[in-house]
């Protein structure tokens, strides 16, 4: 498929949702076929993370012409039990805190964090 990275074959920390949501966060009128080559996706496994992330309420888009203006929910929390008190807020701003920089930021400098 042109423009898609070779899949990544071994475990990561992110779900490919997480990613797909970050993209789509970061450009809310990115294109499905630019969110496949950032994440290193099929266009079709964009398409499907899409419609789960809008059925669990994480994610809703309007069509503008001939694009999608997507939106993200960011007060919507995540699904795992153990992930309950964080928000999609809480998780797109870790991700991007860290996003460019490489290294994880000190545990002094999460604002929700008590000293």
């Amino acid at each position: 498929m042109d423009g898609v990275a070779e899949p990544y074959t071994g475990w990561t920390f992110l779900t490919n949702h997480a990613r797909v949501l970050a993209a789509v966060a970061q450009d809310d009128t990115t294109r499905i076929r630019d969110i496949a080559v950032r994440c290193r996706l099929t266009e079709r496994a964009v398409q499907r993370i899409i419609a789960d992330l809008e059925e669990g309420g994480y994610l809703t888009h309007v069509r503008q012409g001939r694009s999608n203006l997507y939106r993200v929910s960011p007060d919507t929390v995540m699904r795992h039990p153990a992930d309950s008190e964080v928000s999609v807020a809480g998780l797109l701003a870790l991700m991007a805190r860290h996003d460019g920089v490489g290294t994880v930021a000190p545990a002094d400098a999460h604002p929700d964090r008590q000293r």
